[in-house]
């Protein structure tokens, strides 16, 4: 097997939700093999940071701001890097949002509309936009980040856990469609990951009291653990994989001890 699979020299690669967590980490990894890594979030300072340390070690980075929630900015996103690249090899979907923590039947419809708009119109409409784009330059390869609680609803996290079903479902919907384009379409479901954006869980004491045990290997993930499971699925060592989901949770979905 060629040692070069992995390798990702001459590919652009936009990853969203790239300021921190998962997409930093997977930002960080792809531009450490070789690709030049676009990088979005709502923040540019953040972004900014971000960039200047990738470059720092010896990769290339290019930051701009986007909201994942509003249309117009993911169309300037996406404009911005035709004009400046001529071309789109990769899309790491990984900005969201969870702004709801409680009781599903208390849920209120503007955390609704919020975690919809974002965590589906966004990945979708994105979706779209690169795929046509890859279709261009003759294919690509597109990867949603999803969640274990598509699969299994996260308590106290209903609207979330039905975003990302909806996600594992587009997954499935976009490979169909944009496989005779070349662009390949999967998904990856992290569990319990030690990020901000999961800090209602990680911080909580007893929550994770309850949460751990169900975990075979018995602990939460670093964002560098997903990180891997995302260069696998966009380099050429995942050529004939598309349509799929791969899920990185410690095996809880597989059932606690």
């Amino acid at each position: 097997m060629s040692t070069k699979l992995f390798d990702l020299s001459g590919r652009i690669a936009l990853v969203t939700g790239a300021s921190r967590g998962i997409g930093e980490a997977t930002a960080r990894l792809l531009a450490g093999q070789g690709a030049h890594v676009v990088i979005a979030s709502r923040k540019q300072e953040e972004l900014d940071k971000v960039a200047a340390s990738i470059a720092a070690a010896g990769g290339q980075a290019t930051a701009i701001a986007a909201h994942q929630g509003e249309s117009a900015a993911l169309k300037h996103l996406m404009g911005e890097i035709s004009a400046r690249f001529g071309r789109l090899d990769i899309l790491v979907n990984n900005a969201a949002t969870n702004p709801y923590f409680g009781h599903i039947a208390d849920t209120d419809m503007g955390m609704v509309d919020k975690t919809l708009q974002v965590n589906i119109k966004g990945y979708f409409e994105l979706s779209a936009l690169a795929s046509k784009l890859m279709k261009q330059g003759g294919g690509g390869a597109i990867v949603n980040i999803a969640s274990i609680n598509g699969v299994k609803p996260g308590t106290m996290q209903g609207i979330y856990s039905i975003s990302k079903a909806a996600v594992i479902n587009m997954t499935l919907a976009f490979a169909k469609e944009c496989g005779p384009w070349k662009v390949r379409v999967n998904a990856v479901l992290p569990g319990l990951t030690d990020t901000k954006f999961a800090s209602a869980l990680t911080k909580n004491e007893q929550l994770l009291k309850g949460v751990l045990p169900q975990i075979p290997l018995g602990r939460m993930a670093q964002p560098a653990e997903i990180a891997p499971a995302v260069l696998y699925l966009c380099s050429d060592a995942a050529s004939y994989v598309t349509g799929t989901t791969l899920t990185v949770d410690g095996g809880f979905l597989a059932g606690g001890i």
